[in-house]
């Protein structure tokens, strides 16, 4: 029987304009679709909202966000999306059938974030523009030229930071803002560099600490000399007054409702982030049934795991167990890290019997930063980094961590984004990240654990249930606090009720649910149509299944909507399950 998400697909599918009937290419189709992605991509290079292939090092600049070169942008992709419904995707060759699909839903989301104004909210729970610029800002570079464009870049900050302020009023002024209550606290970061003693602490010094050996020592000594002058003449102030806005004007005028559906045109721009974050067109009323039946599914797998490791007692009882029991928490930062570093050891011992193809880009694990950590997530991941939350060690429980790291190491963020940037022959639009493809394969991951061994005892095993229940219970919790009128309080009752985070993350968690409506959907629904059609070509192909071809096929695709991702599996299972590097 299909599932709810099954079933909503070839609905979406055919509305993300994606043909999935065999049709004759149409000569000249193709060549009309790469002209309009190519112009695009270049404008988006020029615009700065994306990097060109031949750009190298750190940029001497920021991109504009003021509101008249946002309402541009509006009109630029109101124009390219006209220009795409000029082409039947049906005419287009089987390869561009595919690129159609994920540039038209790309642009589509694009274009919405522009219409709803997004930019006039550059802050959520999570992160902020004041966060955003400081992660260039924590390695040394590698060339001289690096060095005087990242001054130059200083230089441009505080220009940036009004432009983005400017936005945050416009936004109050029509009370288009995150939730107060997800605010609060949330001026740290701004802090930590506005009122900063000398500027050798704040973080944009990190690079002139440790510089080049192949830059000689007087003009080292001549960049940190320019260093301290700009940050302390222009980046501080600009944070101060950053920090100002939003203490004294920002967070007391900030909305005090918490649905987006409150917000101006609100219903309409839930919808569009349901559509964005999970590329179907399911209503928040059926990923609300679907979230409730997957975790009731859960809970009865999580009752059998707690009765496997001898526990005496109810689901309650067990979790505040593991949430207070001294054996399941790090001592230090530097244990946590090096059991992170362990974990992701044991899956690089597995690799080669579920991959065949296994990516050249390394990631290094390393805490978050200080200046973020009391409300960052527990951990991060993507191209070359492991991020492990080593702050409020009660709340980073090890039982947890072999999922979190399956999640945003290997073979999640930091696997399956490398394995799509060294994909050749893919148009710079498809490096993109779609969240439902990478999210869904991160928790698919944590499952695929399970296959490979990484749980050695109950409790681990209970850990990766807990995360499941945790994105399952997302489904729930983003709908009902967005369209059915939940408050932040039943929120964090139903994840301490069903999962067992701390309650530190637990709050962390649904105050980001709540600042950035429909990212938490994700998950769940990419993690169902990547086992769905798992389950569909295992069945299929039987002794043919093999599951290192279904892997390679998956990640080679790179991010796509889910339509997308369940044709391919399709085409995998009419080529007989062949690897798709063959």
């Amino acid at each position: 029987m299909k599932s709810k998400l099954s079933t909503a697909i070839p609905v979406a599918a055919l509305l993300l304009g994606l043909a999935l009937s065999p049709a004759q290419a149409a000569p000249g189709a193709d060549a009309r679709f790469k002209t309009i992605y190519t112009k695009e991509w270049k404008w988006r290079v020029a615009e700065q909202l994306a990097r060109g292939e031949e750009e190298r090092g750190v940029s001497p600049s920021f991109a504009r966000v003021d509101a008249p070169t946002q309402e541009a942008r509006r009109v630029y992709w109101e124009g390219i999306l006209k220009e795409l419904d000029g082409i039947k995707p049906g005419e287009l060759s089987p390869g561009e059938r595919v690129n159609f699909a994920v540039y038209r839903a790309q642009i589509a989301a694009l274009l919405d974030a522009q219409r709803f104004r997004e930019y006039e909210q550059p802050v959520n729970a999570d992160s902020a523009f004041w966060t955003d610029v400081t992660f260039g800002a924590r390695r040394p570079f590698a060339r001289i030229e690096d060095y005087r464009n990242y001054l130059k870049q200083l230089a441009a900050l505080p220009g940036y930071f009004a432009q983005e302020t400017d936005n945050m009023r416009a936004g109050l002024a029509r009370g288009f803002t995150p939730p107060r209550v997800t605010l609060l606290g949330r001026d740290v970061a701004l802090a930590s560099i506005a009122e900063a003693k000398t500027p050798q602490e704040v973080v944009f010094f990190t690079p002139f600490k440790t510089m080049p050996a192949s830059i000689p020592a007087t003009e080292q000594e001549a960049l940190r000399s320019q260093a301290a002058a700009v940050i302390r003449e222009q980046v501080q102030p600009a944070y101060a007054r950053v920090l100002a806005f939003f203490r004294n004007e920002y967070v007391p005028k900030a909305r005090a409702t918490l649905a987006a559906e409150s917000m101006p045109g609100g219903k309409a721009y839930y919808q569009s982030k349901i559509v964005e974050y999970t590329t179907t067109h399911l209503t928040a009323e059926q990923i609300h049934a679907i979230g409730l039946a997957e975790m009731a599914k859960i809970r009865a797998e999580m009752l059998d795991t707690m009765k496997k490791a001898g526990f005496q007692g109810d689901l309650p009882a067990f979790l505040q167990f593991l949430r207070t029991d001294p054996q399941f928490y790090a001592k230090t930062p530097q244990e946590l890290l090096m059991r992170a570093a362990w974990i992701a050891k044991k899956f690089d011992a597995k690799a080669d019997q579920y991959f065949g193809y296994l990516p050249r880009r390394r990631f290094a694990i390393l805490p978050v930063p200080d200046d973020q950590a009391p409300f960052y997530t527990a951990g991060r991941g993507g191209p070359g980094a492991y991020w492990v939350n080593t702050w409020n060690l009660p709340a980073r429980a090890l039982y947890s961590l072999p999922a979190l790291t399956l999640h945003e190491s290997a073979p999640g963020h930091a696997f399956q984004m490398p394995v799509a940037q060294e994909q050749k022959g893919v148009p710079h639009f498809r490096r993109a990240y779609i969240s439902a493809f990478g999210e869904g394969w991160a928790l698919y991951s944590e499952r695929l654990g399970t296959e490979m061994g990484i749980y050695e005892t109950p409790y681990e095993h209970f850990g990766m249930l807990s995360y499941q229940a945790w994105r399952a219970s997302r489904l729930v919790v983003d709908t009902g606090i967005h369209a059915k009128g939940w408050t932040r309080e039943q929120a964090q009752a139903y994840l301490m009720e069903n999962t067992a985070l701390a309650r530190h993350e637990v709050e962390t968690e649904v105050d980001r649910y709540i600042s950035w409506p429909g990212q938490a959907l994700s998950y769940y629904l990419g993690q169902m149509a990547i086992q769905e059609g798992r389950a569909k070509a295992e069945k299929a192909l039987g002794a043919k299944f093999d599951i290192r071809n279904f892997h390679d096929t998956v990640l080679q695709l790179g991010s796509v909507p889910l339509p997308v991702l369940q044709q391919r599996i399709d085409q995998f299972i009419a080529e007989g399950g062949k690897s798709p590097y063959l």
